[in-house]
């Protein structure tokens, strides 16, 4: 099936919505002035159905004897509303003309400019533009206060219109008069807005940090409703850099906060968006119950662009489910409503599901017409491009136009590189090509078929730990798919190793096991196969069940799979590099069960050790240094807060490591002076071994927030925490820093670079080799393990090797660490 794995670009909804309207300049009697002041106070706060009542109460009790303040109370109800997205019941309470006495004044202003955002809207943008030029003139006229809101309406009308440049510039505008007015609600409402103007020029990170201090400062003043729409935003934000768990967090948290503050419009968007990641995550049927979700709701409240997102959203899932006639139903109406309102942008998606059940029937022309149509829109945003190249070039390759199919699939991967070449910062590129992983697996697959086994493996290399590579100056950030030609045999040969290098597919799997002589390639089962033995593998790992002795069966599938294929080019007791994908970065191969009348694990047979990718591999190779045998060590530090207790046994595996180095060529950092700074201000790269003896946390949400924990450096809340992202700042030239701590190797593997976390942060800092945990480590078996790492590193044993011998010693043992849960969460990544 051909299939959309993102879609729908951000609404404008988004920035209409965050709207600020501030109190009129003048100033009646103080009874009424409070009790407009205390229900604008009620909204601003977020409290919509409290802020709505206290409005319609403001209003019946002045509409007999001050029409002035009724009509006030009248427009906050419709301001009220509009940002609730009931457009009909707001319109018809704007729709009424003032008394002639209040048609000169701010109130009249308040009237058109909320006329205006109205407009904008229900998509009416010459209406929209009469009212704000009524109300701009009105100001004018009377020196009124609402410059700054009207500055903002007509950026969000600019913005509907895509005239980003006189969008950015009024927004910046609107929030110079609010500085000028201290309002810090209208400031506030402007960085957002400014957010989903990056949003639509699709600078993802920019918008990730207007939005994000539109968070910070609505979470500062009380802006609930504020803080619900930019959490909204950041999760959309994070889908589209393709980063999944992240924009799921953030959008649960969303949706909530709008369903408990009654923001429907707000709501009916962000179950929409959930369904999209979703959906990107191939959870179908869960994806599905989201779009109905904001589908009901949308149809229920009359909002014409949310309709129209989950129409298309069912559109798309109804093609990855074969069922093309409901798809081609729900695109035919999403693409009707959207030409209705003159809308291209949002056009052009039900179109692509057009083009799609059209290829799903073998109407191939009709197809590649639509495909070529959408791809070459300039109202496509480059996620919308890619999607249609690959489609195309699948629908080339179903034909058996190969020259053709080529070329598209080239193109594809060239948008996505115009798409991540966008990204300022590397904390945001790392999780991007996740977005791209269907179109580099699409392309492996054809190439495959095509017998180009190279070629294939070349791409699959270059689509792994890229930010890595580029941090490392390994790969130029604007080099080209085909820019370097590697040698995988020579790779091996100077690694003296066995390279296998694994690719999860959706329809299917690839090793390629490469020696110094050649390179053989393996197909394996489907990724979600894989998937789930690996999950339930670990599981057994980290249980009390011995799965040796259990002969358990995930394990013995594992190696069945991802190693008896190429066993017979793997010399009993070599080394074995692995460059992993998806799941497998969170699989420990040592703990493989090799089968036979006596069954053992993989570590028995191999020294098992990490790379990132061959062309990182290759950089380690030709980077390879003498140190100076000095050894930085930090840990057994103070206790920061109840939940890092003592580790009782750090003191004994602080001396079991500095045991092996002469006094003169150690730095111990303990107890009060184990701190962040002290690791910052050691001069860290004049180290060849690093060694930590802490706590560490590791953050799935944002990886580089993943910190060890040490002591309190200061009175500041995180300073005894040592964070990842300030571990890449100071380059390194150490032959091995080991973490030992739990989770030193990550949490969150992200497409393409794996791992994420402290080992990636050391890597990235230039040291050569990391040892780092995948799961929570026991104290007393960690001291006696690196005890006898250190002890092979004395012997002159490599890294690799040492820890190899380090960990059967603990498994050769009587004792209950023999068992895999004690020797393999420990790791060893090589890096430059």
């Amino acid at each position: 099936m051909l299939g959309l794995r993102s879609h729908r670009f951000e609404t404008l909804v988004l920035a209409l919505l965050s709207l600020s309207f501030g109190t009129f300049a003048c100033a009646p009697s103080p009874d009424p002035q409070k009790t407009f002041d205390s229900a604008r106070q009620t909204f601003i706060r977020g409290n919509y159905p409290k802020a709505k009542s206290e409005a319609q109460s403001g209003y019946q009790r002045f509409l007999s004897h001050d029409q002035m303040w009724a009509w006030k109370f009248r427009f906050l109800e419709a301001e009220i509303l509009v940002n609730q997205g009931q457009s009909a019941d707001a319109g018809a309470l704007l729709l009424p003309s003032l008394p002639p006495q209040l048609s000169q004044n701010e109130i009249s202003i308040k009237q058109e400019i909320l006329q205006g955002n109205l407009y904008v809207f229900l998509g009416r943008f010459p209406e929209a533009a009469e009212k704000l030029r009524l109300a701009e003139a009105l100001c004018e006229a009377t020196h009124s206060s609402l410059a700054g809101e009207i500055a903002q309406a007509r950026g969000v009308l600019e913005l509907a219109r895509s005239d980003l440049e006189n969008a950015a510039r009024l927004f910046r505008k609107s929030i110079e008069l609010a500085q000028q007015q201290q309002d810090s609600y209208l400031e506030t409402t402007n960085l957002l807005n400014l957010g989903v103007l990056a949003m639509r020029q699709q600078h993802f990170d920019q918008s990730i940090e207007w939005s994000g201090t539109a968070q910070r400062m609505s979470e500062l003043h009380g802006y609930l409703q504020i803080a619900q729409v930019a959490t909204g935003n950041l999760a959309w934000d994070y889908y589209k850099m393709g980063d999944f768990d992240r924009s799921l967090i953030l959008g649960r948290q969303a949706e909530q906060r709008a369903r408990e503050l009654d923001a429907v419009g707000h709501q009916i968007l962000w179950l929409n968006n959930i369904g999209l990641v979703y959906y990107q995550m191939n959870q179908l049927s869960t994806a599905e119950e989201y779009y109905r979700q904001s589908l009901a709701l949308a149809e229920k409240h009359k909002t014409p662009g949310p309709i129209i997102d989950a129409l298309t959203s069912i559109a798309f899932v109804s093609v990855q489910k074969g069922q093309l006639q409901e798809a081609q139903q729900y695109s035919e109406q999403a693409f009707q409503k959207a030409h209705s309102r003159n809308d291209r942008a949002s056009e052009l998606y039900p179109l692509l599901v057009r083009g799609q059940v059209a290829a799903g029937r073998g109407e191939d022309k009709q197809a590649e017409a639509v495909f070529h149509e959408v791809a070459s829109d300039p109202k496509n945003d480059l996620s919308l491009r890619w999607e249609a190249q690959n489609d195309l070039a699948r629908l080339y390759e179903q034909e058996h136009r190969l020259t053709a199919a080529d070329k598209q699939y080239r193109e594809a991967l060239a948008t996505i590189e115009q798409a991540r070449d966008s990204l300022q910062h590397e904390e945001f590129q790392l999780p991007f090509l996740a977005n791209a992983a269907h179109l580099y697996d699409d392309y492996i697959r054809f190439l495959l078929a095509q017998g180009k086994d190279r070629r294939a493996l070349q791409l699959a290399d270059y689509s792994r730990a890229r930010t890595l590579a580029e941090g490392l100056g390994v790969l130029s950030k604007k080099a080209p798919v085909d820019a370097t030609a590697l040698n995988p045999q020579q790779i091996a040969r100077d690694a003296h190793a066995t390279v296998l290098f694994y690719w999860l597919g959706r329809e299917c799997s690839y090793l390629w096991a490469i020696t110094a002589n050649r390179t053989t390639r393996y197909q394996l089962p489907p990724s979600a196969e894989i998937d789930a033995a690996v999950q339930r593998y670990r599981r057994a790992l980290l249980g009390w069940q011995d799965v040796l002795k259990t002969a358990n069966a995930d394990g013995n599938y594992l190696y069945n799979v991802l190693v008896a294929p190429a066993q017979k080019l793997i010399a009993p007791n070599s080394r074995v590099i692995l460059i992993t994908d998806g799941s497998l970065d969170n699989l420990n191969f040592e703990t493989l069960l090799t089968p036979g009348p006596s069954a053992h694990y993989w570590i028995e047979n191999a020294t098992v050790l990490s790379a990132s990718s061959l062309r990182v591999l290759a950089a380690s190779q030709s980077h390879q240094e003498h140190g100076n045998g000095k050894l930085l060590l930090i840990g057994d530090a103070n206790a920061a807060s109840p939940e890092y207790a003592p580790l009782p046994n750090a003191v004994l595996e602080m001396e079991n490591v500095e045991n092996h180095f002469p006094a003169g060529a150690r730095h111990t950092y303990s107890r009060d002076r184990a701190t962040p700074a002290a690791y910052l201000g050691s001069d860290p790269e004049q180290f060849s071994f690093i060694h930590f003896v802490a706590h560490a946390t590791a953050s799935k949400l944002s990886p580089l927030d993943s910190a060890i924990v040490l002591s309190r450096a200061s009175p500041e809340q995180d300073s005894f925490k040592l964070y990842a992202r300030d571990i890449t700042s100071h380059s390194l030239h150490a032959d091995l820093v080991t973490i030992s701590s739990c989770y030193g190797a990550g949490a969150e593997a992200y497409s393409g670079e794996g791992l994420v976390g402290l080992s990636w942060a050391f890597l990235r800092a230039g040291a050569h080799n990391v040892i780092g945990a995948l799961w929570d480590v026991s104290d007393a078996s960690t001291a006696n393990l690196m005890g006898r790492l250190y002890d092979g590193l004395k012997r002159g044993q490599p890294p690799d090797a040492a820890l190899r011998s380090a960990k059967l010693s603990l498994l050769h043992s009587d004792e209950v660490v023999r068992k895999p849960f004690y020797w393999a969460p420990f790791q060893l990544y090589t890096g430059r």
